[in-house]
């Protein structure tokens, strides 16, 4: 499969991201994917697969994967810049556009500035926020899950640390009138509850909720193959 990957500098760092325009068709419109915390390019090539001939987008952010790490610029807007730079050099102008778990709110900060851009809105299973993260969070998420499940290599102890360094509470809701569909888990480890689900429900009058039962925040690894359909389905 001719698969695009790339390396573009964002503001002297390098972003990777890796595009499917070589095997897609034009008349439909793409899917841009805004990975998870600790997410990278790699673990989302099989969506891409799955959704062709759609063309698909998935970036690394800073601090992750391929992607350079600056010393600093980890906040919500600095992350925004790393899909303005992919957004811009792969030329696309319309598109719809998903994000997992703390991806979620760095879609959010995207599409609320760029309303003409997104065709619609997948986000599976964060609330309508930016959070910002307590003093002890970074050295938790290091020890007790990067290292024990060899994640440390997804993202960089420089990046976990800017993340709660610079991370701030921020409501992400604004008038948006595509379609939205918000995907959580059902079971304990859901980041939505149903207070939060609310709030969507609030913000967005064209929304679709899709609930996973087997599931809590790890949809992806727990019930994938209905993730996928739920996603197709709706982009279709």
């Amino acid at each position: 499969m001719n698969i695009i990957t790339k390396n573009i500098i964002n503001h002297g760092h390098y972003i990777h991201y890796v595009d499917t325009k070589n095997e897609s068709d034009d008349a439909l419109i793409p899917l841009l994917i805004c990975p998870g915390l600790s997410e990278t390019t790699e673990e989302y090539v099989d969506l891409l697969i799955n959704i062709l001939p759609r063309r698909g987008i998935v970036l690394s952010f800073r601090g992750r994967g391929q992607s350079g790490t600056p010393l600093d610029g980890y906040d919500l807007g600095q992350h925004v810049t790393d899909i303005v730079s992919v957004v811009d050099d792969a030329g696309i102008t319309r598109f719809h556009i998903l994000g997992n778990s703390r991806g979620v709110s760095y879609a959010l900060g995207y599409a609320r500035s760029n309303t003409n851009k997104v065709a619609s809105l997948i986000l599976i299973d964060y609330p309508l926020e930016h959070k910002a993260m307590s003093e002890d969070w970074a050295d938790d998420y290091i020890h007790n899950y990067l290292v024990p499940c060899n994640r440390i290599d997804n993202i960089r102890p420089a990046a976990v640390r800017g993340i709660q360094k610079e991370s701030t509470q921020e409501s992400l809701q604004f008038h948006y009138e595509e379609p939205v569909l918000v995907i959580r888990g059902l079971l304990e480890g859901s980041l939505v509850s149903n207070h939060e689900l609310e709030k969507y429900k609030n913000s967005f009058m064209n929304i679709e909720i899709e609930e996973f039962q087997k599931s809590g925040h790890d949809i992806r690894v727990t019930e994938r193959a209905l993730l996928y359909k739920k996603i197709i389905d709706f982009i279709d």
